[in-house]
Formats: C-alpha cells, sequence, structure tokens
C-alpha cells in the first residue's frame, strides 16, 4: 500500500471520524453503514480499522487496526494523522462524497440549475455532484471553515507527532494484522 492510498474502516463509534476522513479525500467505510454482522467482510487487508472498542482492538483480524482514545472528532482526526504519519501532501480535502465515499465529479454549471439554490448558482462557478447519491457539492463559507479546521488538525498534529517508527512494527494504538485470512 502506497502511502496516496491509504484506506480506512471505522466502527460504528466513529461514524464522524469517517466523514472527515472522507472530508480529506481518504477513502473511509464506516460500520454504521452496513447491514450488522457483515462489515468485518469488507475489511481487506489494505484497510486500516479504525476503533473506540477495546474489545475489537484486540481480537486478532489479517489487517492493520488503529485504537482511537479521543471521544471528539476534531481530535480523532489528529490522532489518525499522528499515529500513521500522514503528510499534508497526501491530503486531498474535498474529493469524496461525504456520505457515500464515493469520489465526487465536477458537473458543468448549467446541469444544477434548479437543484441548487438560486443564490448558489448564480454566484457560484463550479460544482462537483456524487455519482451514487447526486449529492451536489459547491465551494462555500463552509468550505473555508473546514480548510481552516484542516489546517489546525495538520498543525497540531505535527507538533505532536509521534516519533517514526524505524522498522514497519506497529506504534502505539496500532496493531499489525495478526491472523492470517481464513478460507
Amino acid at each position: 500500500m502506497t502511502e496516496r492510498t491509504r484506506r480506512f474502516a471505522a466502527d460504528r463509534t466513529l461514524g464522524k471520524l469517517a466523514r472527515r476522513l472522507r472530508m480529506l479525500g481518504f477513502d473511509t467505510l464506516c460500520e454504521c453503514e452496513v447491514p450488522r454482522r457483515r462489515f468485518e467482510e469488507t475489511i481487506d487487508a489494505e484497510r486500516i480499522f479504525l476503533t473506540r472498542n477495546r474489545r475489537e482492538f484486540a481480537k486478532p483480524v489479517p489487517y492493520r487496526k488503529l485504537f482511537i482514545g479521543s471521544d471528539r472528532p476534531g481530535d480523532q482526526v489528529i490522532e489518525v494523522l499522528r499515529a500513521l504519519h500522514i503528510q499534508p501532501e497526501e491530503i486531498h480535502p474535498f474529493r469524496r462524497c461525504l456520505f457515500c465515499n464515493v469520489p465526487i465529479e465536477a458537473v458543468e454549471r448549467n446541469q444544477v440549475l434548479g437543484l441548487v439554490p438560486d443564490y448558489t448558482w448564480e454566484t457560484r462557478e463550479r460544482f462537483t455532484r456524487c455519482p451514487r447519491c447526486r449529492r451536489i457539492y459547491w465551494r462555500g463559507s463552509h468550505t473555508e471553515r473546514a480548510l481552516r479546521e484542516l489546517s489546525v488538525w495538520i498543525r497540531r498534529a505535527a507538533e505532536e507527532r509521534l516519533p517514526k517508527p524505524e522498522d514497519p512494527s506497529p506504534g502505539p494504538g496500532l496493531a499489525s494484522g495478526d491472523r492470517k485470512p481464513g478460507p
């Protein structure tokens, strides 16, 4: 797995973290969006499982996992950035649907006429849309607030970064897959 293709799977207690990771551009599955007892089947070896549940973290699994200690979503993002040594150049904000986790696509302005508020259509030139749920996105004041929040997360993660391990062994709160996948 290259650093640019980090993929996550968040347990049901981390729905807000999952949405924020999507906002940062990371492919992030969320247990609350998958039928019960099927979530583990959706986690492949390329994903990092994020959990606040100590029992789930202790289970032997064939994929990497990261225990999230904080209960505040912004601090949870910082924990992920810090523990995995995610660099600013790996972050590509606003490229995934926050609800579907699908990459969003640019659409022509005239294609959203009547689908967004009139003022928005009149004052914005660029729009994107989720091909799955059809939600439409545009840059507005909410985007500016999110970008300010993102810069705070990156700064705090860099200031408080854990030392990068010299070997591929897991660091504090991070465990590698420790069982072979079943048949």
